[in-house]
């Protein structure tokens, strides 16, 4: 039997917030903001090709651009590892991300609740722990496409490839604490009272279609989905479009500052989140009574 990376219940109730990375996280798609200019393509051709190549294919999206990425290094740098991380470090973030996990993490511990953050995003693995954000460990875990590097260190296949339909597996490993992308164990059965992460204690952040489905998923069972705009363009109507669709519950600009919108959101979700597992915690105590009980 391997040693899976497994987390298990926690005295404390856990919230776990998982965030779409591009256009959540960061005004831009990661690969725009380095990489596809280093490789002469203006941004918007780079996209436009590689969404063609994977029509002309029959191919899944993602893959394609990962295609497109290994190929176009040809000839203009060695893709590795190495050279993904410093494109990942170059990536801008929105207002405020820089100190918003540990603030977030904080207000939860004053209020007996462990907050963890995770990743759920079709972007690249290796860029996102380029990030300074991510090079302080502040991400129980990262879910991403990514690479496989060959013996010399080359990106040669994908190794993982995130669409917006299979990042919903994500959210069942987080719910039983089964982390780890290879272990079977996240289709066992768990009785509710050992669920680690209940669907009602996750709060998904994301902008746009690709998020649908795990904010679908999230919303059906109680929890929090978070639609969030450009705060400098203020363009709504992707978020308008959800909400009209009961894809998402809030709608807040992408600004992670101490006292905006979506700060003041999340400590009321961790309010609520403190005072309902106190009730919660009630219950189960009165189920184990009557279940040991032979009256």
């Amino acid at each position: 039997m391997e040693n899976f990376e497994r987390k298990h219940k926690e005295t404390l109730p856990v919230l776990a917030v998982c965030y779409d990375f591009d256009r959540t996280l960061s005004p831009e798609d990661m690969q725009a903001q380095g990489y596809i200019q280093s490789v002469g393509y203006d941004v918007g051709q780079f996209w436009e090709e590689a969404n063609a190549f994977a029509r002309a294919n029959d191919m899944d999206g993602n893959l394609a651009y990962m295609y497109k990425m290994v190929q176009e290094a040809e000839g203009n740098f060695v893709l590795n590892r190495r050279a993904l991380e410093e494109y990942g470090g170059k990536v801008r973030l929105y207002p405020g991300v820089d100190g918003w996990f540990e603030r977030v993490r904080d207000y939860g511990a004053k209020n007996q609740v462990l907050v963890e953050h995770y990743i759920i995003s079709s972007g690249l693995l290796e860029m996102i722990e380029g990030t300074e954000i991510a090079k302080r460990g502040t991400f129980e875990k990262i879910y991403a496409s990514s690479f496989y590097f060959n013996e010399r260190g080359l990106a040669k296949w994908p190794a993982q490839a995130i669409n917006f339909t299979n990042k919903t597996q994500f959210l069942f490993r987080i719910e039983k604490g089964v982390l780890d992308v290879n272990d079977n164990g996240v289709n066992d059965h768990f009785a509710p009272e050992d669920i680690r992460v209940p669907f009602r204690n996750m709060v998904y952040i994301g902008d746009s279609d690709t998020d649908i489905p795990c904010m679908k998923l999230v919303n059906s069972y109680g929890g929090h989905s978070i639609g969030v705009y450009d705060p400098d363009s203020k363009d709504k109507r992707k978020v308008y479009q959800m909400m009209r669709d009961d894809r998402i519950r809030y709608i807040a600009p992408a600004d992670y500052t101490e006292g905006s919108e979506l700060d003041v959101l999340l400590k009321h979700i961790i309010d609520k989140t403190a005072a309902y597992e106190k009730v919660e915690e009630k219950h189960v105590r009165d189920k184990l009574e009557v279940s040991t009980t032979n009256h």
